[in-house]
């Protein structure tokens, strides 16, 4: 009888030990989640203060709590400078012990913070940046590309507007490293499907006035023109090729190679109308994703950005591989987060590839005219659904060497 007591104690202390040395397994006692993105220029709209809600909402399903620890959620502003973006990731690592860096838009800036996660050996979760790269020539072991990427977009957009006749394109493209990207991606797109590149012109981010630029790409006589740009940019692009009458006459369209909904909604639908458009989530598709949605927007007052809804669903998935792994080592949490299929409401069965792009379904969606919505926020119409084994390029593809190790 005592040598039983004895065995049942040494077997509950055994448990208790077990029990604490994986709550011992989270750095600093805390699961430290650091938000990095643009919250104030041209970007802050498609991620910004709703991306670090989204990732709050993950966080919220989680009880507040993983392995025994609590989780907390940080934000800052990159100020689109890879060198300030880079600086504050290395501080967050550190000196205040963050874990994970989640969204930062802006590929130059996520180029470099890929940089900085790599030799601190720290998860990096992006949905924000769009240069196919992060996933190829510079992969990264605890790098992970979420929402979309510029092939995605190529394949979609691209292919569509080829197919729809737009046969000979002109590009105005956004001179950094995720604009040449888009147009590179788009361009392979275009001859693939039997069209030709008239030329292309670089615009300085941020730029107020893309007369110049229009004026460029209409006297090209491209039946196709394509912006390679985003947020702020692609919405003063579009608003001023309306002003101009550029695509009044039917010989030109207009093709935005990245649009979200906090564009159209910025444009509105008397603008906006029509323009074909990829995404990797739109909130009114299902029930879930409209119940979620409809939680974002109590918090923001606004409906979701594919990037936005895209930081949930790699906030999440991170710390349910942080559970599983048991620890919130970054190679150790990377290699679960791969193992594991991604099923919530911004994906079904999306798989981690070992580059780590997410692969999941994309969407060719049509913005609808004024006449075609029901009420503020219904403007896609979804075309077709682009599975993800198209959309995105395989590992093979994508030039990682890390991947292929």
């Amino acid at each position: 009888m005592v040598k039983q007591l004895l065995v049942g104690a040494a077997l509950a202390a055994l448990s208790v030990s077990t029990a604490q040395a994986q709550q011992g397994k989270v750095s600093a006692d805390v699961v430290k989640i650091g938000v990095l993105n643009d919250r104030s220029g041209l970007y802050a709209d498609l991620g910004g203060e709703g991306s670090a809600v989204a990732a709050r909402m993950a966080v919220e399903e989680m009880g507040g709590k993983v392995l025994g620890k609590p989780i907390e959620v940080i934000a800052a502003d990159h100020q689109n400078k890879p060198d300030i973006g880079s600086n504050l990731a290395r501080q967050w690592i550190d000196r205040d012990n963050v874990d994970v860096i989640v969204d930062v838009p802006n590929s130059g800036v996520a180029l470099a913070v890929q940089e900085v996660t790599r030799e601190k050996k720290k998860i990096f979760l992006m949905e924000g940046p769009a240069t196919s790269s992060l996933t190829g020539s510079a992969c990264s072991p605890t790098g992970f590309h979420w929402a979309y990427d510029t092939r995605a977009l190529a394949v979609g957009t691209g292919r569509a507007m080829v197919q729809e006749g737009g046969k000979n394109w002109f590009f105005i493209t956004a001179d950094y490293a995720f604009g040449h990207q888009l147009e590179a991606d788009t361009s392979a797109e275009i001859k693939k499907a039997g069209g030709t590149i008239k030329g292309a012109v670089r615009a300085p981010l941020n730029t107020a006035d893309f007369s110049s630029f229009l004026l460029q790409a209409q006297s090209s006589g491209a039946q196709v023109i394509g912006l390679a740009n985003a947020g702020g940019d692609t919405i003063t692009s579009i608003k001023q090729a309306s002003e101009f009458g550029l695509t009044q006459s039917g010989q030109q369209k207009l093709a935005g190679l990245l649009i979200f909904l906090s564009d159209v909604h910025a444009l509105g639908l008397q603008v906006a109308q029509d323009l074909v458009l990829t995404t990797g989530f739109y909130w009114d598709m299902d029930d879930e994703k409209r119940a979620w949605s409809k939680k974002f927007m109590e918090k923001t007052g606004k409906m979701p950005t594919m990037v936005q809804a895209g930081s949930y669903s790699a906030v999440r998935h991170y710390l349910k591989a942080v559970e599983a792994a048991g620890t919130d080592d970054g190679p150790t949490v990377a290699a679960k987060m791969k193992e594991m299929p991604v099923n919530d409401m911004f994906a079904k069965n999306g798989k981690i590839l070992a580059n780590g792009r997410m692969v999941h379904d994309m969407y060719l969606a049509r913005v609808k005219k004024p006449s075609e919505s029901k009420g503020p926020w219904d403007y896609y119409q979804i075309i077709r659904t682009i599975p993800g084994d198209e959309a995105f390029a395989t590992v093979a593809e994508s030039g990682c060497k890390i991947a292929s190790q």
